[in-house]
């Protein structure tokens, strides 16, 4: 009785009755646990200097999902000068040099759109030797041509491709994008891994629905996709800049490791964090500022040395529910 009650029944168009299952596919106090835990353990490191950084070089994206803000994204199409991508990368080779930290060549983006993609991936490597390629895309720009090119860095952390279901009709609905022509994209990418092309791991991830479909979905890539990982994220609001049904509506009482990164767009401006698409609260510009010392402002010093509950904090920490998975 008590697994029915967890359950609604809803119509399918042709009004044949589907049971689906809304039980939460995560533990909430889990994920609290582990997310203050990571803060705490970055703060051994990274009070000076960000353990993640995401550079977002063209505000571009072919998709347009219903939980993520890019469709009504100010600056969608803005170009970031090679001027200023330069900048940022000298700025960051000011660090210690041998901390190692994620350089993530995206925000509200997809990497492969950007033509630029694989002379930035250049730099960096050749200015900032302890960086790690931390990659997401959605797999459609994703061709042979530019997956075998990426094959050829051994500084690249992992691959993710935000595939997110496993029925086609579901996808266009939701993505905008067609399913078949990714779904190629990734066999294709699976080939080559099978072929030992790549010295990193490649993911599969999917934005939470409920308990059965997210189930589905991991049964699909492990079937399909044997040589990737799958794993399931909580849905997030972007702190309320995407109306997004079934997210995390709980403030933790936690810190956020997301203190740790800079997260720049492509106008210079730097986001608050992951969450803040629209870089509403932003840490400042880099065009006119050093990225380190935006980095390092007294009250974001003070945040990642305390480590806070996002509770007890002002705008927009206070009323940011970002879970990761």
């Amino acid at each position: 009785m008590l697994e029915l009650l967890k359950r609604r029944i809803r119509l399918k168009v042709l009004g044949t009755p589907e049971l689906v299952d809304e039980r939460p596919s995560f533990d909430h106090a889990e994920l609290v646990r582990r997310i203050a835990a990571s803060a705490a353990k970055k703060r051994r490191s990274y009070r000076e200097f960000p353990s993640f950084v995401h550079l977002e070089s063209l505000a571009i994206c072919n998709a347009a999902c219903d939980f993520c803000p890019y469709s009504g994204l100010e600056r969608k199409g803005t170009r970031m000068p090679d001027e200023l991508i330069e900048k940022v990368v000298r700025d960051l080779a000011d660090g210690p040099g041998n901390l190692p930290f994620l350089f993530a060549p995206y925000k509200v983006s997809d990497p492969f759109l950007e033509p630029r993609l694989f002379d930035i991936m250049d730099l960096v490597t050749a200015k900032l030797p302890a960086a790690r390629f931390a990659i997401i895309t959605n797999g459609s720009p994703l061709t042979q041509k530019k997956a075998e090119k990426l094959a050829t860095y051994s500084n690249v952390g992992y691959l993710t491709v935000s595939l997110n279901f496993c029925d086609a009709e579901e996808y266009r609905s939701v993505m905008g994008i067609e399913f078949s022509k990714t779904l190629k994209r990734v066999d294709r990418l699976h080939e080559l891994a099978r072929a030992g092309r790549f010295r990193f791991p490649i993911r599969l991830s999917r934005v939470t629905a409920g308990r059965a479909a997210d189930e589905r979905f991991l049964a699909f890539a492990r079937n399909r996709f044997p040589l990737f990982s799958a794993f399931v994220l909580p849905r997030n609001d972007w702190i309320g800049e995407v109306i997004t049904p079934g997210a995390n509506a709980r403030v933790p009482d936690a810190p956020c490791h997301r203190w740790f990164d800079m997260s720049v767009t492509a106008t210079g401006e730097v986001a608050m964090c992951c969450m803040d698409g629209e870089a509403r609260y932003s840490k400042g510009n880099v065009r006119d500022r050093h990225l380190l010392e935006l980095y390092n402002q007294p009250h974001l010093r003070a945040m990642r040395e305390a480590l806070p509950s996002r509770r007890t904090l002002g705008e927009p920490c206070r009323r940011c529910t970002y879970l990761s998975g």
